[in-house]
């Protein structure tokens, strides 16, 4: 009973920041433009992961991306610079690259 508290407590507390980073996401309007298993406007996050999938420094490099925008990456229609702090990008980056 306590192993099975503790592993429900663990999947509670992850469910609750996987919540929090999509409430970052949606604040941040990073799903005007993205979803997380079909493109809108970018790719979907499925896509995203898929693409940096053992990519050494992952976060780190999509955390710029966010951040300061990019193009030429996924087609002609490039992502603008988003107003989010050093922090905020790679919480993002990270929640992102969860998607599976």
């Amino acid at each position: 009973m306590k192993h099975t508290l503790i592993v429900l407590g663990g999947a509670l507390m992850f469910s609750g920041a996987a919540l929090a980073n999509a409430d970052l996401a949606k604040a941040k309007n990073c799903l005007t433009c993205h979803a997380g298993d079909k493109k809108i406007v970018g790719p979907s996050y499925k896509d995203i992961t898929a693409k940096r999938a053992g990519e050494k420094g992952a976060e780190a490099a999509l955390a710029a991306k966010i951040k300061n925008g990019s193009k030429d990456e996924w087609g002609q229609v490039p992502m603008p610079p988003n107003n989010v702090t050093d922090a905020e990008a790679m919480t993002l980056s990270k929640w992102v690259l969860t998607h599976k």
